[in-house]
């Protein structure tokens, strides 16, 4: 046998020959993007899920607001140039009796919006 015969049958009994097949990588996950209604939505549960009874909605201002305990929490949803929405969570007054509060909420936000 030829060299060049053994070098293809060694390389075809390894599997080493090029073929006609391509495999391609998965895409990768499409992340929905954020409508401000969805954010919305997202921050107003995630609070009530932690116990904040909502005092305010003002949707045109993207402010909620409501208390829990001694607790003021607020939620601002804002829409971004970019189309992108930004949502930010503040608590305020003694948070001694509660630390975990500010986390909990953001956390059932992510929840909320699949993340």
């Amino acid at each position: 046998m030829r060299p060049s015969l053994v070098a293809i049958a060694l390389a075809a009994a390894l599997g080493g020959l090029p073929s006609g097949c391509y495999v391609y990588p998965y895409p990768p996950a499409t992340v929905r993007p954020a409508s401000f209604d969805r954010s919305w939505n997202a921050a107003l549960l995630a609070m009530q899920d932690q116990g904040v009874r909502i005092a305010r909605e003002d949707r045109g201002a993207g402010l909620i607001e409501g208390n829990r305990g001694g607790n003021n929490v607020r939620a601002h949803v804002m829409s971004q140039t970019d189309g992108s929405v930004r949502v930010e969570f503040n608590v305020g007054g003694d948070l001694s009796g509660d630390p975990g509060l500010p986390d909990r909420i953001s956390r059932s936000y992510d929840a909320r919006m699949g993340r």
